[in-house]
């Protein structure tokens, strides 16, 4: 696809494929992030690698190391957000090794990144997978003392106390009973809960304010993407995000044309529904196999990066 040459927020490093809206970078996210201008993007949200107890092929540090390995992403993601921009973090929890007890990783993160003031907790949210594997085994299956860990925290931070955001973007459609009382109305008065419910409890808003519980599976089998690394014999990414969850993000805290970055890109989840929602993105991934598979999420790109790349061996 040809590129829009309006935005060049990326400096001059050439990236591997773009679209309309987007570009596609491979490379180390730091030395890549270092070439965007200060203070032009208004969301960061991704997935980063997680402290597992095991290595996974796309790379990941352990939870002792972990704060540590954060901290350059941290820095430069801090310099190139809009004062209202907002860094959304998908991170999920890990075993101590040899003990059913949890890591306290991404807790000890989100206190380094918010105890000194560098990034502000807007809110805390957390993904809710009911389809999640029941591991580990030993604890969860075998001697049966745990159950399945099925939440991953999602941290909202922000540059300040104030963030881009509107909850109207992100309407909820009404429960069933929720339209009947809208249609009859409430019983107005004190509660003995202490709240006094109005008239204006009555009004129809269009849907009903969305919670910081966000529930979508990840089983999906199928789709595009993976049917095309399928054809053309690529390695599908072990650890894709599920779309309702940067989805919901990025209308809440985006709108249109605003610049939206995911720095541990993976298969480019982020891009997709950032292009889908008429958002300017760009992504960051250190593994060429996994951009190259990332591509067919966009029509014919895939195709020509991937005859390129097997002609030349060669991305740029």
């Amino acid at each position: 696809m040809k590129e829009n040459k309006r935005y060049s927020d990326v400096g001059v490093l050439p990236p591997v494929y773009t679209t309309k809206r987007g570009k596609a970078y491979c490379g180390d996210s730091f030395e890549v992030m270092k070439s965007i201008r200060s203070g032009s993007v208004s969301l960061v949200i991704t997935s980063p690698p997680f402290a597992l107890r095991h290595k996974k092929a796309y790379g990941n540090v352990t939870a002792e190391k972990y704060v540590e390995w954060f901290w350059p992403f941290a820095r430069e993601i801090h310099r190139i957000l809009k004062n209202d921009g907002s860094l959304v973090l998908d991170i999920g929890g890990a075993w101590n090794r040899g003990v059913p007890t949890r890591s306290l990783y991404q807790f000890e993160l989100l206190l380094s990144l918010c105890g000194t003031g560098f990034f502000r907790l807007a809110q805390d949210f957390y993904w809710y997978n009911r389809s999640k594997i029941p591991a580990p085994a030993e604890w969860v299956t075998i001697r049966r003392i745990r159950v399945k860990d099925a939440v991953n925290p999602v941290w909202w931070l922000a540059k300040s106390e104030f963030p881009k955001a509107s909850n109207w973007r992100v309407l909820q459609p009404y429960s069933h009973s929720m339209q009947i009382l809208l249609k009859h109305g409430y019983n107005q008065g004190l509660r003995p809960s202490g709240h006094r419910v109005s008239a204006r409890w009555s009004r129809d808003n269009g849907g009903s304010i969305a919670t910081n519980l966000i529930e979508a599976a990840n089983t999906r089998a199928a789709d595009a993407y993976m049917n095309a690394c399928r054809e053309h014999d690529l390695p599908i990414h072990p650890a894709r995000f599920v779309e309702q969850v940067p989805e919901f993000f990025i209308k809440f805290l985006t709108e249109p044309r605003d610049l939206i970055l995911d720095p541990f890109a993976g298969s480019n989840i982020v891009g997709a529904v950032a292009e889908r929602l008429k958002r300017r993105w760009v992504s960051i991934e250190i593994d060429p196999v996994y951009v190259v598979g990332s591509a067919f999420r966009f029509d014919s790109t895939g195709k020509k990066l991937l005859g390129k790349w097997r002609r030349t061996g060669r991305l740029a």
